[in-house]
Parts: C-alpha cells; structure tokens; sequence
C-alpha cells in the first residue's frame, strides 16, 4: 500500500506532562544553540585565519565544527518550535528531511572521528611515513562524506512507501528513524533490517577502527619512548578521546533502548536523545579549544628553548 496512509502529521514530544515550563526550558535550550553555533563558528575562524594550524589535525576538527554547525541547525527548528511556540506537528516530508540531514551528518561526523584516529596512529606510530599517507586520508574524507551522504538517502524514500496509522506521536524533539518506523502500520521489515545494517557498518565499524587505533597508540607509545615523551604524545589525543566519547556513548545507548529494550522508561529515551544532538555540538568547541590552547603553549616552550 503506497501513499502515506492515515496520519498527515507527526507530533514530536518537548518534555511530556511539562508544557507548562516549556518556555522557561527553552532558554537553556537557547543558550546551548547560541553557545554551539558561535563556538564551531569560531573555532572555524581560528583555525580558518592561522596558518600555522592548517595541518591535518586541525582540518579535521574544522571538518567536526563544520557537522556540528549543521546538526545543530537541522534540531533548531523543531526544538525550538516546540519548546517556545509549542508547534508539535511536523509533516511527514519535513519530518523525512530533518532525519536525513540528522542520521547523515552523524555518520560524517562518524567518519571525521575515525579519520582523526588515524591520523593520530600514523604521526605517533609510523612518524616518517606521514606526509605520504597523509595524502590518502584527505581523499578518505571525501569518501566518508560520501558514504554518510549515500547510506542515509534511500530512508526517506523507503519512509515515504509506507501507511502510518499508529499512535503519531514521536519519543523526540526531532524525527529519527527508528522512532519513525515504530508509527508504521506496514511491514517495516526491510527498515529494521536496512537500520540495522547501517547501524553495525558505520558506528560499529568506526567505533572498533578508532579502539584497535588507540590500542596500536598505546603499544608504541608505552614501548618506544620516555615517560616525558609519552605524555606528550598521549596529551595529543586528549581532545580527540573526548570528542570520541561524547559521540559514541548516548548513540549506541539510544540505539540499544530503541531496538532491544522495547520497555525502557521514556524520559530515559527522552535524556538520550537530547544528549545524543546537543551535547557533542555544545562540547567539542570547548575541547577543540582545550586542544587549541595546548597547541599554543607548546609553541611558546620551543621558542623559549636556548
């Protein structure tokens, strides 16, 4: 059965049973879009107008600020809708676009981890060959740009096939797809099978790449050099751990609740999904600065040493 079936809207959720203190949540909320949008935005023009940081590390923490402008401003709309105006109805096509740019540039960002992992193995671990293969993780980029992009598009047009007369009412501020198929009232066996496959391909995939990096990291770093030499080369990959955790955690906690644990409390989803979108935005500007301004004070020891 084609079309789209019985409901002509979603209604997307704010904090259930507290719409009488939406619009005093919707300042924090406000806050978090100034802060993460003017905070990448800077970090971009820091890193845009120095010369001295256009390596690769820090074209790849541009690439994180640059996804992490663009996810906050695929939320914006409806969060902000919801929480100051109350508008919880999205159509089905707007509510099919908004999961796309959120489940692409979330596999972007995915693929801009993995890359930063790799760059992290290859300056610690093979230090000689990395101008040469420095090369091939630039075109990785593009690549992963590219595989984010092209995994995501065949969704909303597998969404659009479907009837939804079920409930109409999503666990989130925004539209994913794994809240979205549950509306459904066809056979969503090819979208459960489809999400899970991207699910396992791209996080799994990435989040294992960027272990078995650091695991190699830490074999060279603990065999080849001194205890001064280690810490330097560890205190490298600070920001980018934390950027990794901030990521992986609450996305592999949320896609585990919405699969397997089909009884979970739904504030627990609810705090999930706001930490999935808005925390990584919020945060990695400030440990993008954090590995900024240790970048600085290493520059400053080498030109005071005699």
């Amino acid at each position: 059965s084609s079309g789209s079936g019985f409901s002509a809207v979603f209604l997307l959720t704010g904090i259930p049973g507290q719409e009488d203190v939406h619009l005093w949540v919707s300042v924090p909320f406000c806050l978090m879009y100034v802060i993460a949008i003017v905070g990448n935005a800077v970090i971009l023009f820091i890193i845009k107008t120095d010369p001295s940081l256009h390596e690769p590390m820090y074209i790849f923490l541009s690439m994180l600020a640059i996804t992490d402008l663009a996810l906050s401003i695929s939320t914006m709309p409806t969060t902000l809708g919801i929480f100051l105006f109350n508008t919880r109805e999205i159509s089905l096509d707007a509510c099919f676009a908004q999961l796309f740019f959120i489940h692409s540039l979330s596999f972007i960002e995915s693929s801009v981890l993995l890359l930063m992992a790799f760059d992290r193995f290859v300056a610690i671990c093979k230090p000689l060959r990395y101008a040469s293969i420095l090369t091939l993780i630039r075109k990785m980029g593009l690549v992963f740009v590219l595989r984010g992009v092209s995994l995501i598009f065949p969704l909303p047009f597998l969404l659009k096939r479907f009837r939804y007369c079920r409930a109409n009412i999503l666990s989130h501020c925004y539209c994913l797809h794994q809240d979205v198929i549950k509306m459904a009232c066809s056979d969503i066996t090819v979208n459960y099978i489809y999400g899970f496959f991207l699910t396992v391909t791209v996080v799994g995939l990435d989040s294992l790449f960027i272990f078995l990096s650091y695991v190699m990291i830490l074999k060279t770093v603990l065999k080849v050099m001194s205890h001064a030499e280690c810490l330097r080369a560890l205190n490298t990959c600070v920001s980018h751990l934390c950027a990794v955790l901030l990521f992986y955690t609450p996305r592999i906690g949320l896609g585990v609740i919405h699969r397997f644990l089909k009884g979970s409390p739904p504030l627990l989803i609810l705090l999930l999904g706001y930490i999935c979108l808005f925390v990584s935005p919020l945060m990695n500007p400030i440990v993008v600065s954090q590995s900024l301004g240790c970048r600085a004070s290493d520059m400053g020891d080498e030109k005071h040493r005699p």
